[in-house]
């Protein structure tokens, strides 16, 4: 079972048991860097925050989670991670995608994670397939822009629907605080608005019964 802020998650063998039919959406969050903590990890996670607020549910796949064996094509073997990550994705009615921006483009570690995503080539909803999609980049400079505009194309690729708004931060000029209550009150604002619009077209993508 998956454990996300308010409660358990079915295991994907058995989608239709364990949330009941008023639980709120699934949203689960990719990202981060391998150094736990980090300025897109806290990104990820005031985003998340921002729809459970909308009264979502959520988890969080961080730096320990995505430390993920490099992805090989035709590889049946799954380390545990893995089939979490895969697991909680085949659940999510939305998710939260962050990367820091390295050398103009998306991370390895985040990359290697959506390759993973290939696993779900035969499900239902196979890749990103109905679910809304929020996009958060972080770097040191201008070039979180057009890594911006690389991430929404690799969920377009992966037939997810990018929010409205994406979101890329200059870390040079924005501070993200550890617990988000004296960062950069635009950005802020910007992340919130992400979380919120997850949660609102989850809800209009899933099906009611």
């Amino acid at each position: 079972m998956l454990e996300t802020n308010q409660g358990s998650v079915p295991s994907v063998e058995n989608p239709g048991v364990g949330a009941s039919a008023d639980a709120g959406p699934l949203i689960v969050g990719i990202g981060g860097t391998v150094r736990s903590g980090s300025s897109t990890e806290r990104a990820v996670r005031a985003v998340l925050a921002a729809s459970a607020s909308a009264g979502a549910r959520t988890l969080l796949l961080g730096a320990e989670e995505l430390q993920l064996p490099l992805y090989a094509p035709g590889e049946s073997l799954r380390t545990p991670a893995a089939r979490q990550l895969v697991e909680a994705v085949a659940l999510a009615d939305g998710l939260v995608i962050g990367t820091p921006a390295y050398h103009g483009g998306v991370s390895g570690l985040v990359k290697n994670a959506l390759d993973y995503l290939e696993d779900l080539r035969e499900d239902a909803r196979p890749y990103l397939h109905g679910r809304a999609v929020g996009c958060v980049v972080t770097a040191r400079g201008t070039q979180a822009a057009s890594t911006l505009a690389g991430l929404r194309s690799v969920v377009h690729a992966l037939r997810g629907w990018p929010t409205p708004l994406g979101v890329a931060i200059n870390t040079e000029s924005v501070t993200l605080a550890s617990d988000d209550s004296d960062g950069d009150p635009h950005v802020t604002a910007q992340l919130a608005t992400v979380g919120r619009q997850v949660v609102e077209f989850a809800r209009m993508s899933t099906p009611v019964g």
